[in-house]
């Protein structure tokens, strides 16, 4: 974290070279591949790695009678586990391989899990949760703190299964609420972290909570998912329960987001929102074919550039947070070539222009007149 912090700091020009090679120095590097196609590459090199090692314990276990073939499900996470403590005793981090293993070890025991109980999905995302949170705060991996957040809410949804079709009925409402909880859980957390290399995994919970509420209420997702978990067909002249509820919070969260992350200065918030509103006209024009395409994309178009107009106007003198402002941490030239032109055409300054020496030499005359030396 601090070596980022370092290199983004030598980037933008803050410190020397030398400066940063002594931070380098003073501090201890992770093994790790910032470039997505090398860490790709090894991604593949350790799932390679990993399958060769469980199929060779597989060819030994063919000999073995009344081997319990879901024994080695367990036997697999557990091999992918020690590869991924071992790689992180060696500081690999972002690496590839380890990457491979830990993600092989994690849905190895889902899998076995799932094969054990017999398909009880309850129990499936229970293990995901737990599983992902131990993994988390050992290795700090945001791809556990995704898994951790998706077994929570799993967990939460097949629990309300087991209440039959009123469970089924009211998980909307229940996950609204679930992710309210998460939400403000996250900034609390957020608030009041002492180990900041945790930090990204809970904003990425916060994220995943914003996600999760506004696709709780969404209308399509819930009359599609009513049709699914209840079984029935609802026609399409006939509207769900509580369906003017849903319809104004379609349209009302995403607003409510891109209104409260100019306030807040919250980029990621401004994303969910732009698509979350994005969603949600298609959402409004899947069951009600109120527009014609061209005429929806041009009142769409208006009422996005009314948007960013007055958008603009409040950010873009922000020193912090969402701006206009020229990044202190970008290497263009660009903001300082156009202050250079802004310049030079208040001031008239004219770029120097080096003239092309004639071919003619002159010399001096021996007599009076122009050109001459003075002497006779």
């Amino acid at each position: 974290m601090f070596v980022d912090e370092a290199s983004s700091l030598k980037e933008s020009g803050f410190i020397d070279p030398a400066q940063y090679q002594t931070i380098i120095g003073e501090l201890s590097t992770l093994k790790r591949h910032k470039n997505i196609l090398i860490r790709l590459g090894f991604f593949l090199l350790g799932k390679f790695l990993y399958s060769s090692i469980c199929g060779m314990l597989s060819i030994f276990s063919i000999n073995f009678e009344n081997f319990n073939d879901e024994i080695l499900l367990f036997v697999y996470s557990i091999i992918g586990f020690v590869g991924i403590e071992f790689l992180a005793k060696q500081k690999f981090y972002g690496f590839g391989l380890d990457d491979a293993f830990l993600l092989g070890a994690q849905l190895l025991l889902f899998l076995g899990v799932g094969i054990t109980t017999k398909g009880n999905f309850l129990a499936v995302f229970i293990t995901i949760a737990a599983a992902s949170i131990i993994s988390y705060l050992r290795y700090i991996y945001l791809s556990s703190a995704l898994l951790f957040s998706l077994g929570l809410t799993g967990s939460l949804a097949y629990l309300m299964f087991e209440f039959g079709d009123i469970g089924k009925s009211i998980l909307p409402f229940v996950l609204m609420l679930f992710s309210g909880l998460l939400y403000f859980s996250a900034k609390i957390a957020l608030k009041n972290i002492k180990l900041p290399y945790y930090s990204k995994g809970i904003e990425l919970v916060n994220s995943f909570s914003l996600i999760l509420f506004y696709l709780s209420g969404n209308y399509l997702v819930v009359r599609e998912l009513s049709v699914l978990l209840l079984k029935k067909e609802i026609p399409a002249t006939q509207e769900i329960s509580f369906a003017l509820f849903f319809y104004a919070f379609t349209i009302i969260v995403p607003a409510f987001y891109l209104v409260y992350s100019l306030i807040k200065k919250d980029k990621i918030m401004l994303w969910i929102g732009f698509l979350g509103l994005a969603f949600s006209i298609f959402t409004i024009l899947y069951y009600h074919h109120i527009l014609l395409p061209e005429e929806a994309l041009t009142i769409s178009g208006l009422a996005l550039f009314v948007f960013t107009y007055f958008s603009i106007k409040k950010i873009k003198n922000n020193e912090t947070g969402l701006t206009f402002l020229p990044d202190r941490f970008s290497n263009s030239n660009s903001q300082l070539n156009l202050e250079t032109i802004v310049i030079a055409s208040q001031f008239g300054l004219q770029p120097e222009i080096n003239q092309e020496e004639s071919p003619i030499k002159f010399g001096g005359g021996g007599f009076s007149g122009g050109g001459s030396t003075g002497e006779y």
